[in-house]
């Protein structure tokens, strides 16, 4: 009898809160011929081995929207509790810390650190907020979604707020003005600060590299 490939085995779900790219994501599952699905239920989360949360926008709007889905108690069980891996996006990402500059909301908190707006008195561009477009990432500390990545690499990003936390979970940094974290992992969660949906080849490699993480 022939063995199922590994993916029939690897559900990732993406989290359908009513923010981010959802289509963008499971475009890139289907390209990889990898087991997904959009969880927009408890029961959804429950299915998964790994988990996206994705986000675009506000802070604030965000939080509400997690609050309001009825899925935040069975995320953080699933993640802090069970240590499923967890890759946050963007304000995805954001989201995993106390609080932001942007919003008077609590954070999920599972990430010490707080969210800050760019200063852009020292953005030396003519452009100075959102941070828009593509932009080198240095990926440090050996991370294995960074496996195989060249360093620097280019991805996408849009935000106007960065996350501060200590070091110890950085492990990607950029540069708009000043240097910033662009990517964190604390055991189980990971978080990027850009969009790796919309980041071409060197987004699919991490989302693969991401995927193909042990549980």
């Amino acid at each position: 009898m022939k063995k199922q490939k590994k993916e029939n085995f690897n559900m990732i779900a993406v989290v359908d809160y009513g923010l981010g790219n959802i289509k963008a994501f499971v475009n890139i599952f289907e390209r990889l011929n990898i087991k997904y699905i959009v969880a927009n239920t408890p029961e959804n989360l429950k299915l998964a081995e790994k988990i996206i949360l994705p986000g675009v926008g506000a802070f604030d709007t965000a939080m509400d929207l997690l609050n309001k889905s009825g899925l935040r108690d069975t995320l953080e069980h699933e993640i802090i509790i069970k240590k499923k891996l967890f890759l946050g996006v963007c304000v995805g990402m954001q989201i995993l810390f106390n609080f932001s500059e942007e919003g008077s909301l609590n954070g999920l908190g599972w990430v010490d650190g707080f969210v800050k707006k760019f200063d852009t008195s020292k953005i030396p561009f003519k452009t100075k907020t959102p941070h828009m477009g593509w932009n080198h990432v240095n990926p440090i500390n050996n991370s294995p979604i960074f496996l195989n990545h060249p360093n620097p690499s280019f991805f996408y990003f849009l935000h106007s707020y960065y996350v501060d936390c200590d070091d110890t979970y950085k492990i990607a940094e950029s540069y708009y003005g000043i240097h910033f974290i662009s990517a964190i992992n604390k055991e189980n969660i990971f978080g990027v600060q850009f969009h790796p949906e919309k980041s071409n080849k060197n987004g699919l490699l991490l989302i693969k590299n991401f995927i193909d993480l042990n549980v």
